[in-house]
Order: C-alpha cells, then sequence, then structure tokens
C-alpha cells in the first residue's frame, strides 16, 4: 500500500522553496509513495519540472474567484446570490491597503478575511506537509486531515506578539516542523521556545547532476556583452536588498568598470526597481531579466553571483551558483556560514551597499584570488541529495 502524501505551497514560481521542493519531488520513489499537490497560485515556471506521477490538486474555488476581474466577480455573486466570496475578498482588499504589511502580517489578514469560504480537503492523508510558513501552514493545519502534519519553515524571520499569537494556534496542530537550517531553526524557536523538542533540520535540497544538466540546456544571455557579468536571482522584494545592488551598481559604473549586472526574478518591487534604474542611468548596467523556468544557463556563464539578501532561510541560489563553480559575494545574512567559507569559496561583506561595491570590486580586480575560488568551489562537495533520506526518515 502506498504512503499517501499531501504537499502544499504557495505557488510553484522560481523561487528558492519552490526549487527545492520540485528537487525533493524528483527524488521520491513513487512505487511507495502517492503524492498530491495543493497550490494557492498556478501556472508557475516549475510546474513544467515536477514529475509526472505527481498529482496537481485543482484550483481551489476561492483561488478561482480570486483571479477574476472585480466586475465579473461581482456580477457572479449577484447571478449565483452568493455574495460569501466576494465579501471575503473585499475584506482582504481593504485589509492590506490600511498599511505596509510584512509578508506574515499579510498571509494573517489573508487568513482572517478568506479561511471561511476556502473548501476543506476531503481526502485523508497519511502525511501532509506545508512546505512554506503563512498561508500553506494555516491551510495544511485547518483545511485537511492526516495522520501526522509536518510544517517547513524556509525563511528566517522574526515575529511581534501579534503574529506570533496568531501562528501559534496553528503550529499546534503540527507533529514536527521543520527547518531549512540551523540558523532558521535557532530564529524560529527565539519566538517560539515551546517546540524545542518539536523542531528539526532538513535542508533545502540540491541535485547537483539535475543543475549541472539543466545549465547545458536551453539559452542563457543573448546581448553578446563581453564585460564583466553579474548575476543575482531573487524576488524583487525589501527582503533581497535590491536597493544595496543598484547603489552597488551605481558606484561600479562611476569607477568605470566593465560591466553588466542582471537580475532573475519578479515581484512587488519591479516599478520602483525600474524607476530607480532609470532615474540612476544604470539601463545599460543593471538588467531585468524576469523569471525563467532554466536560470541555470545565467548562472553557469555568469562571472560573479551576488546575493544581496537581508534574510534568508538557506539560500538556495547561491548554493546552484556554487554548483557551477561561480564565485559568489554575498551579504552576511543570518544562515550565510551554513555554507559559505569566507575566502575559500566566495566572500561575505557587510550589508551594506559599499561592502557589496567593495567586495564585488575585489573579486574583480584580484584575479589569483577569483581563481582560487573557482579552482576550490571545482572539489567543494556538491549538493546534499542524502537530505531526502532524512525526509524518508521523518515519514517512516
Amino acid at each position: 500500500m502506498k504512503k499517501q502524501l499531501l504537499f502544499v505551497i504557495d505557488s510553484l514560481d522560481c523561487a528558492g522553496a519552490e526549487k527545492s521542493l520540485v528537487t525533493l519531488l524528483s527524488l521520491l520513489d513513487y512505487t511507495k509513495h502517492s503524492v498530491d499537490l495543493m497550490l494557492f497560485g498556478h501556472g508557475g515556471e516549475l510546474e513544467e519540472l515536477l514529475p509526472t506521477e505527481v498529482k496537481i490538486l485543482k484550483p481551489l474555488k476561492y483561488t478561482e474567484f480570486a483571479a477574476l476581474d472585480i466586475k465579473k466577480a461581482i456580477k457572479d455573486s449577484i447571478k449565483g446570490v452568493d455574495f460569501k466570496m466576494l465579501s471575503s475578498r473585499m475584506k482582504y482588499s481593504i485589509g492590506i491597503r490600511k498599511k505596509k504589511y510584512s509578508n506574515a502580517q499579510k498571509a494573517r489578514v489573508f487568513w482572517q478575511s478568506v479561511s471561511n469560504v476556502i473548501e476543506k480537503n476531503s481526502k485523508e492523508y497519511d502525511f501532509a506537509i506545508s512546505y512554506a510558513q503563512g498561508i500553506p501552514t494555516f491551510y495544511v493545519a485547518e483545511k485537511v486531515r492526516a495522520k501526522k502534519k509536518f510544517a517547513w519553515v524556509n525563511v528566517s524571520y522574526r515575529l511581534d506578539k501579534v503574529e506570533k499569537d496568531f501562528q501559534k494556534k496553528y503550529y499546534d496542530e503540527y507533529n514536527k516542523i521543520v527547518a531549512v537550517s540551523d540558523t532558521t531553526k535557532e530564529i524560529f524557536l527565539e519566538t517560539f521556545p515551546a517546540y524545542s523538542k518539536k523542531v528539526e533540520v532538513i535542508y533545502d535540497i540540491n541535485n547537483p547532476e539535475f543543475i549541472i544538466k539543466m545549465a547545458d540546456f536551453g539559452q542563457g544571455y543573448k546581448d553578446n556583452f563581453d564585460g564583466i557579468r553579474i548575476l543575482t536571482i531573487g524576488r524583487l522584494a525589501h527582503q533581497k536588498g535590491y536597493d544595496l545592488a543598484l547603489e552597488a551598481c551605481k558606484k561600479l559604473k562611476e569607477k568605470g568598470i566593465k560591466f553588466r549586472w542582471y537580475a532573475l526574478g519578479k515581484g512587488p518591487l519591479i516599478k520602483e526597481i525600474e524607476e530607480k534604474i532609470i532615474e540612476n542611468n544604470l539601463s545599460d548596467h543593471f538588467v531585468l531579466l524576469g523569471v525563467k523556468s532554466n536560470p541555470y544557463p545565467y548562472i553557469k556563464n555568469a562571472d560573479i553571483y551576488v546575493q544581496t539578501s537581508r534574510f534568508e532561510g538557506f539560500g538556495i541560489a547561491i548554493a546552484e551558483a556554487r554548483m557551477l563553480n561561480v564565485p559568489v559575494v554575498t551579504t552576511r545574512f543570518d544562515a550565510v556560514y551554513s555554507q559559505m567559507i569566507e575566502g575559500k569559496n566566495g566572500l561575505v561583506v557587510d550589508m551594506s551597499s559599499k561592502a557589496v561595491y567593495d567586495g564585488i570590486l575585489k573579486m574583480i580586480n584580484e584575479i589569483e584570488l577569483r581563481e582560487s575560488i573557482v579552482d576550490y568551489l571545482r572539489v567543494e562537495k556538491k549538493g546534499n541529495i542524502e537530505e531526502v533520506e532524512k525526509f524518508y526518515n521523518l515519514i517512516s
């Protein structure tokens, strides 16, 4: 009898937790496991990389309703004489306009607004896994029946009392809480010390064979640029520190360096970043590439990979750059030393635009340093597919 598993995540857009989940699913033994996948957002770039054995569940009724333009949503509500979903949608829309919310706050307001119109999953599973904090965690806790429930925490973030009190009642429903790094575990337990016996660590899984194969497949840069290529991957959001990147980019331009800095990602700050690029005359130097389902040719053909994050649970894009032997310059976020060795596989710098600039300049100018880092990357351990054994132990 196959074990029945349910995974829940916001979407399969091209981001760290999402890539980790796709990698985990690609390694599972489907002769022993049957997997359903619940998404709150459909059409993400990584969906095409899922194993064929994974069944994507049909969208929730509210997800389909929320995707309608407001005029059609109102018309359908009047026609069906059912205003519950419209009321919930308006409540959430008004709720998040009040002030600038963090991701944790947005998730709370969303769930408080719409959970009453989100249907329960009718199936009973052996194991139900929320593979991200926030909405997936609330959904699995409240709307899913399973013999055991596991919650992944893949961002190192701290919660105020309101968010802590709200989230605690959902984490109480879980048998285990899985952090993706030791630092993520420590930070989570700062907020929820009572869960110390409930939390364990399973690192985001990286499969080097898959990444190396994908790096040789598909297209990368098309601009024939012959200077230094710098690459950053990450959602266009405050967490990823694009303000630091743009300031560092401006300094590099003023220094007269022949470079081009590319960014792969999408997110809420796209208009603000585009305006900053134009305002600082960086259109030829800072290039937004959007999202690519296969970012690996871009990583492989970059000269330097730069991460300007303020916080990360693990930093999966850094791990991917390391697997493709690309030297890294990264800010000193909480979990950075779970994979970085200063001066060996890259440079770890302070969380400021000047420090990022200095690190990049050092990597460009000190050729022997860059070559020694590349030499180290070629021989260091690649990937961590052995982490899948920890997952099997979890569901044994």
